[in-house]
């Protein structure tokens, strides 16, 4: 059931509207949810919109069992998630919509064109792109002031920054809207231009394509390449696990537009790299990348 649409204060947001159900998408759906929105989840597929919530709801689950939060929270987290397979309507109620399609600039555009037919004036615009520069997302926008990209980090309910970037024409009502829901959010936001892979994008590909080439290369196995920036620079996990984590698809899709955009060197993606992605062998998610994982 959808609420009556109410005027409101230009900034103010209640309802939050997130196109795409996958990795990114559910994650950040769960954490927009856990903070007090409404929030409504999109995608082309109706199947992958119920296999999204199923995730949050396992998700929350294991939050209880590790006594992380109350089983009264987890339940009011999950009466505040809402499906709606039709994006304008989804669009229509929304303040703010965050897009977390494939990295795929027309794909992103297409998306945008179908939202703004319905997406209310005030309301914000947000793409969780990792490496698309803005400026050609932005395009035949009605209110590129109230574009910006919200880009999160996997798994969103665990990480605490939020990479707020902020292209030419964003106002800085706008940005200070999107700086107030990341705080809501209990992120850690940081401000970055427009520029293609941003900040984190830029830096922990340069390190992750420096790592595949020196397996590929036979410096070391990737376990102990990994464990090199474990224990010898305190890394959380290292850069050929994070791959797997992150996809290699994805990282593959990353580099490819820094290596158009920026240098094509320096970002160049490996043969090896190439080669896994070719073979299906996508990380985590496909039991298969760098390491061999158990069932998906």
């Amino acid at each position: 059931m959808h609420p009556e649409t109410t005027d409101q204060a230009q900034g103010e947001i209640r309802r939050v509207v997130v196109i795409g159900a996958g990795t990114m998408g559910h994650g950040i759906a769960h954490v927009c949810a856990a903070a007090g929105y409404e929030v409504w989840l999109n995608d082309v597929a109706a199947a992958a919109i119920d296999d999204g919530l199923t995730k949050i709801q396992q998700n929350l689950a294991i939050g209880v069992q590790k006594a992380k939060l109350t089983q009264a929270a987890a339940d009011a987290t999950r009466a505040r998630l809402h499906a709606e397979p039709d994006l304008r309507v989804a669009a229509s109620l929304a303040d703010l919509v965050i897009e977390a399609a494939p990295e795929n600039a027309a794909l992103k555009r297409r998306i945008f064109q179908t939202v703004t037919e319905t997406l209310p004036a005030g309301a914000l615009l947000a793409s969780n792109t990792s490496s698309i520069p803005l400026r050609q997302l932005a395009v035949d926008l009605p209110r590129p002031d109230r574009f910006l990209g919200l880009h999160f980090f996997n798994p969103v309910h665990l990480q605490p920054l939020l990479e707020v970037v902020r292209a030419e024409a964003t106002s800085d009502a706008a940005l200070a809207s999107a700086l107030a829901f990341a705080r809501q959010l209990g992120k850690e936001p940081i401000v970055v231009r427009d520029v293609a892979g941003f900040a984190s994008s830029r830096l922990g590909l340069a390190l992750g394509l420096e790592a595949i080439r020196m397996l590929q290369e036979g410096v070391a196995s990737a376990a102990d390449i990994d464990k090199a920036m474990e224990l010898g620079y305190r890394h959380p996990m290292g850069p050929l696990k994070l791959t797997d984590l992150v996809g290699l698809d994805v990282r593959l899709a990353i580099a490819e537009t820094l290596a158009r955009e920026i240098d094509p060197v320096r970002f160049a993606p490996p043969q090896l790299l190439r080669d896994l992605v070719a073979a299906g062998k996508l990380g985590k998610k496909t039991g298969e990348g760098f390491y061999k994982y158990g069932e998906r």
